[in-house]
């Protein structure tokens, strides 16, 4: 008897990046002294018109995190936009010629997060790449991240109107759970911008710093 083809595949997958910061022992707390002197100095360096609800327990900066030319700033740019190209390379099949081609644009911030800090959910529209990179947990001496998680809502509306067994433990990816990620120090997470998602409260007590960023490209024309 002739087998009968019979193949699972995944379809309308969503791509998430992680990777680690190697110098991120040394970096980190030179990034966090500096965005709490930031901090202190009030509405310079804060986000006076956020689109968002924010409560006094987050701090959010200006957007213009990336033109900072404070060499650890520098750093961590250059640690970031490395990241995504390569990431749009891969998932694109580019050739360095073609990425060579590549003008990236950015708007990026960092969120300064005390006990009971949240951040609601949204999206970043007019971006086709988002990532957020953790300065510090919140939590000492790498202990467990217990909250401030970062969730993410599965992309098709209709996956949860019906669930039973035959569904209830699906591996990825074809789960149709949310996805929520626990950020450690110096873990950088890249994702689609238009990918609704959320920060849970955190529970801590210290601080959880992170950066966020936006992205978005244009392509320069081929050398004539």
């Amino acid at each position: 008897m002739a087998e009968v083809p019979f193949q699972i595949s995944p379809a309308f997958a969503v791509p998430f990046v992680q990777t680690m910061m190697p110098s991120a022992d040394a970096l980190n707390p030179k990034l966090k002294a500096l965005f709490s002197s930031r901090e202190a100095e009030g509405s310079a360096y804060a986000n006076i018109a956020p689109t968002m609800q924010i409560d006094g327990n987050l701090f959010e900066s200006r957007f213009d995190l990336f033109h900072w030319e404070d060499p650890d700033v520098v750093t961590l740019r250059e640690f970031c936009t490395a990241a995504v190209f390569r990431a749009v390379a891969e998932l694109n099949g580019y050739d360095r010629e073609r990425l060579a081609r590549f003008r990236m644009s950015a708007d990026a911030w960092f969120h300064i997060t005390r006990p009971g800090g949240q951040f609601g959910m949204h999206n970043h529209p007019m971006a086709t790449w988002s990532g957020i990179y953790c300065v510090d947990s919140g939590y000492p001496d790498g202990a467990p991240v217990e909250s401030a998680r970062v969730q993410f809502m599965h992309p098709v509306p209709g996956a949860g109107a019906f669930s039973d067994m035959s569904v209830a433990n699906m591996r990825a990816p074809w789960s149709n759970r949310h996805k929520e990620i626990a950020l450690q120090a110096g873990q950088l997470v890249l994702f689609p911008s238009w990918l609704m998602h959320q920060v849970l409260p955190y529970r801590g007590k210290g601080e959880r710093v992170t950066v966020a960023f936006n992205a978005w490209f244009k392509e320069l024309p081929e050398p004539s």
